[in-house]
């Protein structure tokens, strides 16, 4: 049943599988769209080689959002995310456009479209530097299964090998009393949304990842990590993401430049086969492997809504 609630097109998958490109591409081909960037590491400012960032100079002139938003040094939540992206998707609805929410982040694009209720805990520094020690010391795995024995149900929406997330789920527990997974709970969604993944075949997806990380050193992400740890300390929040963690120990002489590289292509190659777990769960989402099929998807999802039908401007060649 269709209804008058401002409408999302979601164009999702994992890293390395073109959904920007496909993104800008049919945004080009629509008018009235602006982009809303779903990447817990496009929110940072100067990381844009080892994020694969889409910059001002290639984004066609089409509006993009949360993306540069803080410092690599500053802490950003799922709630913060949901908050601006919220008020953005509304800003965007009331001006009679169409928000494209973009990215491979799966709990930012859950917090949108299944409007979760998320807890407002301020964080507990006290807290995340004991859990932080436990894991130098002890191993992730540690610290994991700490939360598992508090919280069993963690596991269906925390990922095991993210250390920021586990530490917040357990931060949460030991500071409220409560269980992190019982917080978190779904809501009457905000808006209609439209679920677009990216399908490409596993060899086809690792193959455009190693490809994409030897583009990126190639680039220049050595200079780019050499001058963020000039700014900011190691312990930063954006430096620990993949790519950027690899290149500080070569930086440091702990791995050859070769074994940063491979370990990047590792590690992201990881990471994707978590993306594509975390996205099968989801029923709701159209997997496509073609622009016209992600195009039919979205000319078909807009016809139906009124507000779609009076505002959107197609492009002539729709």
């Amino acid at each position: 049943m269709k209804t008058n609630k401002p409408q999302v097109i979601v164009i999702c998958g994992p890293t390395g599988s073109g959904k920007s490109s496909l993104a800008l591409r049919l945004a080009k081909k629509y008018s009235n769209v602006e982009i809303i960037s779903a990447d817990s590491r496009a929110i940072y400012k100067g990381m844009d080689i080892g994020t694969a960032k889409t910059l001002p100079k290639d984004n066609n002139g089409i509006p993009h959002h949360m993306i540069d938003i803080i410092d690599p040094n500053q802490k950003f939540t799922v709630a913060l995310f949901k908050e601006q992206a919220t008020k953005i998707i509304k800003k965007i609805s009331q001006h009679g456009k169409i928000p494209f929410l973009v990215g491979g982040t799966g709990l930012y694009l859950s917090s949108i479209v299944d409007n979760l209720a998320i807890p407002k805990v301020k964080p507990d520094e006290k807290i995340r530097t004991r859990l932080e020690e436990e894991i130098k010391e002890k191993g992730l795995n540690f610290v994991w299964q700490k939360l598992l024995k508090i919280d069993p149900q963690v596991k269906d929406f925390v990922q095991k090998e993210n250390p920021r997330r586990v530490i917040r789920a357990l931060e949460v527990c030991l500071k409220t009393g409560q269980l992190f997974s019982q917080l978190r709970t779904k809501s009457q969604p905000e808006f209609e949304t439209l679920q677009i993944g990216v399908k490409t075949e596993r060899t086809k997806l690792y193959s455009q990842i190693n490809q994409r990380v030897d583009q990126m050193i190639e680039n220049g992400l050595i200079e780019e990590v050499k001058n963020l740890i000039k700014k900011y300390p190691l312990s930063s929040p954006g430096l620990t993401s993949i790519a950027y963690q690899e290149i500080i120990l070569y930086l440091q002489n702990k791995i050859t430049l070769q074994e940063a590289t491979d370990l990047i292509k590792k590690n992201t190659r990881h990471y994707a086969r978590r993306q594509i777990t975390w996205f099968k769960r989801d029923k709701r989402i159209n997997w496509i492997t073609t622009y016209s099929q992600a195009n039919d998807l979205i000319k078909n999802f807009l016809i139906q809504n009124p507000i779609a039908r009076s505002n959107l401007v197609v492009a002539k060649n729709l």
